[in-house]
């Protein structure tokens, strides 16, 4: 990890529910050196958010080191972790949820500026002025409030809310899973061309491989809370070696997830071989390990939706 911006070592997060806790993320490691682009791939409720949240410490791990330019974060308290937080940064999956819809573009971006520390009122609106014009809106758009705004222009705010507060590390979970095809590319586009001129550090959350292809260097792909595979995107994406990662590519060509939908049972439906079938080649199952620690996931997550029933 020598050289990486930002270092995750052991997470485990673990969240309350009745009988218990239940384990959403379990000791995943990874780096992303500073300027690079990570990839978190999986299916929905295979933790991708979660780690995203803890990376920014919307919550708190339960266990493990989160590295952000050599500070661990992972247990720091509110109070020292404040000055942080300008660097690390969020772009939500939603951009109309994440935007107060009474304010104007102005306002919405002024405002990291203000915390900043930036008091001059004319100094935020020039520095406004131009984030807007940097995510390629135009000054009209200044003044008019989220719901005017199509998504991926809500987006754009949304991108320049974030860059406001000079971050080193921009954390997108599901960026642009809300959007129009076409809209998704403007975006993909955009996010690549600031991380050209200022040399951000990004994660990006997504079940869209095609956004992965495109957007990032390496990538890490989760199943059940757990890291299964990960390597340089265009390597594991051409020839993955773990079955999940097999399942999740054929899946991601399926007809039935063409909008990008990567259902938990379509997914397992592929995982899973049918009865009659014999067993897989060792290579194909895994360790005797990984398939035991695998079926222990599978009984928690049985035994949580019991419980929700």
């Amino acid at each position: 990890m020598s050289g990486a911006f930002l270092e995750v070592e052991g997470l485990v997060v673990d969240y309350p529910v009745d009988h218990g806790t239940f384990r959403a993320v379990d000791d995943v490691s990874f780096s992303v050196r500073r300027g690079g682009t990570l990839a978190i791939v999986g299916e929905s409720g295979c933790g991708k958010s979660t780690i995203a949240r803890s990376i920014v410490r919307l919550i708190r791990p339960t266990a493990g080191r989160i590295v952000v330019g050599g500070t661990d974060i992972a247990q720091m308290s509110e109070k020292h972790l404040r000055p942080l937080r300008t660097r690390v940064q969020m772009i939500f999956q939603d951009p109309y949820g994440s935007l107060d819809p009474h304010l104007s573009a102005e306002e919405i971006v002024a405002e990291p500026l203000r915390v900043r520390g930036m008091r001059d009122r004319r100094a935020r609106a020039r520095e406004a002025a131009r984030l807007i014009d940097q995510v390629g809106l135009p000054a009209a758009a200044l003044e008019r409030r989220p719901p005017e705004f199509s998504g991926g222009q809500r987006q754009r705010i949304g991108i320049a809310r974030a860059l406001a507060s000079r971050p080193d590390l921009l954390v997108c979970d599901e960026a642009t899973s809300a959007l129009d095809v076409s809209v998704q590319a403007q975006v993909l586009a955009l996010l690549m061309k600031i991380q050209a001129e200022t040399g951000l550090t990004y994660v990006v959350i997504s079940h869209n491989l095609g956004v992965v292809r495109e957007i990032s260097e390496d990538i890490v792909v989760m199943s059940r809370g757990r890291l299964v595979e990960s390597g340089v995107t265009r390597d594991v994406l051409a020839v993955p070696t773990h079955p999940y990662t097999r399942t999740l590519r054929r899946a991601a060509l399926d007809p039935t997830a063409i909008r990008g939908r990567k259902p938990r049972e379509l997914v397992r439906a592929r995982s899973a071989p049918p009865p009659a079938q014999p067993p897989a080649p060792l290579a194909e199952r895994g360790t005797e390990h990984e398939t035991e620690h695998e079926a222990q996931h599978e009984a928690q997550h049985e035994a949580q939706q019991g419980a929700d029933r």
